[in-house]
This record gives structure tokens, sequence and C-alpha cells, in this order.
């Protein structure tokens, strides 16, 4: 029984990895998304899942397994668009790959190799994922991502229990990376750690979010903020929340950060996901605020709500109803590509600009925390608009 060839398989992938991507249809004037997801686990390369000796692999079986390619880091690299994408292989294994494309919406191809991480002695990664990528002043592009490890401290009979640390690498070619020691802080676990792209009064300022266990956040939660003397001896200190978790939002469970925040003539911009609890089980969107160009631990402005949300399939996947980001790119013409994954399966971009991100950011209301407020500021919105419609 043949159930397929190879040469088939190499075909339809070549197809998929130089298909043209259209923007949608409806855009809400602030971003617009484009219809095909940039990376699947089907854009990894053949080579990594396919044994191409027939001696060996007589059956033309696929070897090893992708299940998702999702919540990449972002940066634009000698001309070309590059995600360092989350692989999650059917072995529930993550790992890195980078990915490139001449446009930035689509033609995205792995490179040749998975990126190699280097272990620190004694402590291996179990598993790591979601990988922020900043350019900073320094002349170094830092990788920040989650490393995940056993907890030591769990009974035989938990299979389950497990620390989260934010694991630092630091490149020059995104070729080599160098480990560097993990994050040394005070409170308790951390996820979505992002480093600030400058020096903050000659430190390194990092974005943090402290959790009291691997799941639940405990007395932690919210975007914090601290500061690190050495990244070879990566100690946070002064960690305080600038972005907390408030009651009955879309962050109102935990929040955190996604990509280094971007410097604009008005402010940083930054970009995050919220989380909130719902009967379906979580759902994460993502959300924008700004922070001063002065002082990078006040927060200027915040829209209410959701910047945007999973919708039609992009909520259907492993981890179902969620968008996440660790990724976007702001090229010199002022253009933005915000690279977000769906439901932890696949990648999307969604482009926008300087101007109209500063101009959402800036002009859009504010959340007043009651239906009463939401309902009035409608209202407002209607009184303005009278005579024009």
């Amino acid at each position: 029984m043949k159930l397929h060839t190879l040469e088939k398989i190499k075909k339809e992938h070549r197809a998929l990895i130089t298909s043209v991507n259209t923007p949608e249809n409806k855009s809400n004037g602030i971003h617009q998304r484009y219809k095909n997801p940039v990376i699947t686990a089907e854009h990894t390369p053949i080579h990594w899942r396919y044994d191409l000796n027939a001696a060996s692999n007589p059956y033309e079986m696929e070897r090893i397994g992708i299940n998702a390619a999702f919540n990449a880091g972002a940066i634009k690299w000698n001309d070309s668009y590059v995600l360092c994408v989350r692989v999650e292989g059917n072995d529930r294994k993550s790992f890195f790959a980078i990915a490139e494309s001449p446009n930035g919406v689509d033609n995205f191809k792995f490179w040749d190799k998975p990126c190699v991480i280097p272990q620190i002695d004694g402590n291996p990664d179990t598993n790591v994922y979601d990988m922020r990528f900043t350019k900073h002043e320094d002349g170094w592009i830092y990788g920040i991502f989650c490393t995940e490890r056993k907890d030591p401290n769990a009974l035989a009979s938990d299979t389950s229990s497990a620390i989260a640390n934010a694991g630092i690498v630091r490149t020059k070619d995104l070729l080599n990376f160098e480990r560097l020691p993990d994050l040394i802080s005070k409170t308790g676990q951390q996820r979505n750690v992002v480093l600030h792209p400058e020096f903050v009064d000659g430190k390194y300022a990092l974005y943090t979010r402290p959790q009291d266990g691997f799941i639940s956040v405990g007395g932690g939660g919210g975007v914090g903020l601290g500061y690190v003397d050495d990244m070879t001896n990566p100690l946070v200190n002064n960690e305080k929340i600038i972005s907390d978790k408030v009651y009955h939002t879309i962050y109102e469970l935990k929040n955190g950060l996604g990509p280094a925040p971007i410097k604009t003539s008005k402010g940083w911009l930054h970009l995050a996901h919220g989380v909130r609890n719902t009967a379906a089980g979580l759902r994460y969107t993502l959300y924008m605020f700004m922070t001063d160009l002065d002082d990078i631990s006040k927060v200027t402005h915040q829209p209410a709500g959701h910047f945007m949300a999973p919708i039609n399939e992009e909520r259907i996947g492993d981890v179902s109803n969620v968008l996440f980001t660790n990724g976007w790119i702001a090229d010199k013409d002022g253009t933005v590509y915000i690279y977000y994954a769906s439901s932890d399966t696949r990648m999307h971009v969604a482009v926008s600009s300087i101007e109209r991100l500063v101009d959402y950011v800036t002009h859009s209301p504010e959340d007043t925390f009651t239906s009463a407020g939401s309902v009035q500021t409608i209202i407002n919105l209607i009184e303005k608009n009278k005579g024009l419609y």
C-alpha cells in the first residue's frame, strides 16, 4: 500500500513556503491582519522530519513529528525579517528555530538546523520556549526565554510539578549562542521576562512577571520592572509591578509583556498579553500601553480592553482561545509587523505603523472599571459625533 510519496510531500512543502499572503478584507483601522498563518508545523523542513534515505526508510515514513510552531521572537536581520520560533515536537519538547522572510508577511523559510542552546552544567533545561530577542545598545542581541525544569521538591508520585525561570543567551550572529546564568530573582518563579533595549542609569532594565508557582501567579503577577548591573550575573533588584492585574478586566488573572518596547517620540510602546478565566478555560488576549520616555516605570496611557483577540480559526488549536505575542519588528519607515500566535499552534502577522499605534494608545478611552462607566464612555463618543452621522 502506497500512502504517499516523498516527492509529493516536497512539492507541497515548496508550494506552502513560497505562497503569497494577502491582507484580510476587513480592518479596524489600527492593524491589518493577513489571511494565512506565516508559520505552521508544516513549514518545518522536510529533512527535519523524514529520513530521506530509501534504504533506511523504505516506506517513506515521517520519523520525527512536529506538533506546532508558535510564540516567536522577532528581529530585523540583514534586511530580512527573522523569527525565532518555538517549535514543539510530537514528544512535547519545544526548541528554537530561525525562520526568515524577505518581506515579513510570507515566504518564511527555516534555516538549515534548529538553534543549539548551550546547557548550564548540572542543571539542564527540560523544556524551553517563548524567546524574546532584544538588540541592546551594548552591542549584543539578547535572547530571554522560559526554561522549565521538574520541581526537585515534588513528591516522587508527582510527575507534573515544575519550576519556571528566565534563561538568558546572547549572540552576535543568531547562530552561535552564549549561555548566561538564569535570572536570579527574589520574587518567586519567572515567566515572560523581557530586556529593555537601552541602559537606564547605566543598568540593564528587565520587565518581569513574578509568580508563586509554575501555573498560579498567587500573590505575584503583573508586569514587573527590575534592574541588573551585569547580565553575566543577572541578579534583578528593585523589582516592582508597573502594570498590575485588575478585577473584571482582560488581565484579571495574570498579564505579561510580549516583545521589547518600541521607542517613539511620545513614549515607549508596549505590547502585552492579559489572561482571564472563563467557563471554557483561560482566555488570552493582547493589549497595549505606553510608558514615559524618561521614566520607564511610569505608565502614561493604556486603552481599555484588548488590542487583539482570537477570531475565527485563530480560536482553535492545542490550547484554544489564545493569542500570544513575543515578537514585533518596527521598520525604519514606521511600519510595524506584529507577530502573534493563535491557540499555541501557529504564527500569524498583523501590520500597523508607529503613527497608528501611538494614536491608538494615546487617544483611545481608558478603562473606567465599571459597566456604568463604559456606557458613559460610549455616550461621550455619541455626543462628539452628533451631526456627523
